[in-house]
């Protein structure tokens, strides 16, 4: 039997198309009736050796998502490319992801994240739902669901979010307090960098690290420090194949390693003190989503240890970003920032009592949050491997093929993204409180 080709597939996010989405939108119309071959669908140009030369060089692949964009532009909805790896297939129009979904088998595959695999494949660990593909992947999907990602999970945890906020709302007053013009102005991220990690590890462990309005242990400030060697040396490494950047990077590649051993070592010993407390007696109140993960005993002790790593390292920067320019775009329309403000003051009295419902008492608020995420995509791009042939735009596509999706300022133009890992601002915009 003949070898079918294998080749990824990508598909952009909408806003990649900006202006000339409706000329791509009638050339799509227009296409041909007779299903091409995969070879025939339109080539983004460029060498691809010459592409990984310039990743290498720049430690990363910033402009990925301008240049997507202007090859969009260039050759309509979509496009194959080469880049050291598989073939990858991008398209960006609904009807094409419509189809994608329509396709799409209860074991969807996606890539992996080549440098977080390495590691765990090098130690012997685990991967949990974040980089498992096919039935091992539903199986640990079904069994996280009712405890991380379903209703009554959040509205559990949602109580301990709550207090990390208001700690790190009352330590944001008080440096506004102490300034004598009862004003503020500063770069905010890493305060807010500082937060998410605060409560995304009481969320999980039931646990403070003391990052926000405190001072924070020695064992703390190595976590937090490893999170951001981890994060910024997969940026460096995700864009190039392994077998490539062992030769290119072993000092990123050390580090990459180094980062994740403290991360996990800091893992082991959360869990272990959830251990003993549970030895000890069985909680009367809820304390963490790993406490109860252990209790419910659906997932095996390295499962839930791989699988709270990757809530914990891949909740960091697509938390902060968002947050980051929700406040820019507050900030940017000041009426809109007032009419979320007298509808947090109406209902600060419901949730102060029951934090739960701020996620029905805040309409505009989510407004505002989903405003800023489609403005500021986290991830550009959804990845999929087809698993049979389809056709899009009559283009063949074998099976095998990746799929991809893609308060006061003093900065009152648009701010610049980059594509690191996720989008996020090149310079972090100024913000002032009052």
């Amino acid at each position: 039997m003949a070898l079918r080709a294998k080749a990824e597939v990508c598909m952009a996010a909408p806003w990649l198309s900006l202006q000339g989405a409706r000329a791509l939108v009638t050339r799509a119309a227009q296409a041909p009736r007779t299903v091409l071959p995969f070879e025939a669908m339109p080539q983004r140009p460029g060498n691809r050796w010459l592409r990984l030369l310039q990743i290498w060089r720049e430690q990363g692949y910033e402009h990925l998502h301008l240049e997507l964009h202007q090859t969009f532009q260039e050759l309509g909805p979509i496009f194959r490319s080469e880049s050291g790896g598989p073939r990858t297939v991008w398209v960006m129009l609904p009807e094409d992801v419509e189809r994608l979904q329509q396709v799409d088998s209860l074991h969807p595959r996606r890539m992996s994240l080549e440098p977080w695999v390495a590691y765990r494949q090098h130690r012997g660990h685990k991967c949990g739902v974040f980089l498992l593909n096919g039935p091992e992947w539903r199986f640990n999907r079904l069994r996280l669901n009712p405890d991380v990602l379903s209703p009554k999970a959040v509205q559990r945890f949602l109580p301990m979010v709550d207090s990390v906020a208001r700690d790190f709302s009352q330590a944001l007053r008080n440096k506004v307090l102490q300034n004598t013009r009862g004003s503020l102005t500063l770069d905010v991220q890493s305060s807010i960098f500082h937060y998410t990690i605060e409560a995304s590890n009481l969320a999980l462990f039931g646990e403070q690290l003391g990052l926000v309005g405190h001072s924070p242990s020695s064992a703390s400030l190595n976590f937090l420090h490893a999170l951001e060697v981890m994060l910024k040396s997969t940026v460096q490494l995700m864009f190039m194949p392994r077998s490539l950047s062992r030769w290119t990077s072993p000092k990123v590649w050390k580090e990459h390693f180094e980062a994740w051993d403290c991360i996990f070592q800091y893992g082991d010993n959360c869990i272990q003190k959830i251990y003993q407390k549970l030895a000890l007696s069985c909680p009367q109140h809820y304390t963490g989503i790993v406490a109860k993960l252990l209790l419910n005993a659906e997932l095996s002790p390295d499962a839930i240890k791989a699988n709270s790593m990757e809530l914990t390292a891949g909740s960091v920067d697509t938390t902060v970003f968002p947050l980051l320019m929700t406040l820019f775009e507050l900030a940017r329309n000041p009426d809109v920032q007032q009419a979320l403000r007298q509808e947090s003051l109406a209902a600060a009295a419901s949730i102060s009592e029951h934090p739960q419902k701020a996620t029905t008492e805040l309409p505009l608020l989510r407004a505002a949050i989903k405003e800023s995420l489609r403005l500021y995509p986290v991830g550009p791009f959804l990845e999929r491997v087809v698993s049979s042939d389809l056709v899009l735009q009559n283009y063949h596509i074998p099976a095998g093929v990746l799929k991809h999706l893609q308060v006061e300022t003093l900065t009152q133009e648009d701010i610049k993204m980059v594509y690191s890992f996720i989008l996020r601002p090149s310079t972090y915009p100024l913000l002032t409180f009052r």
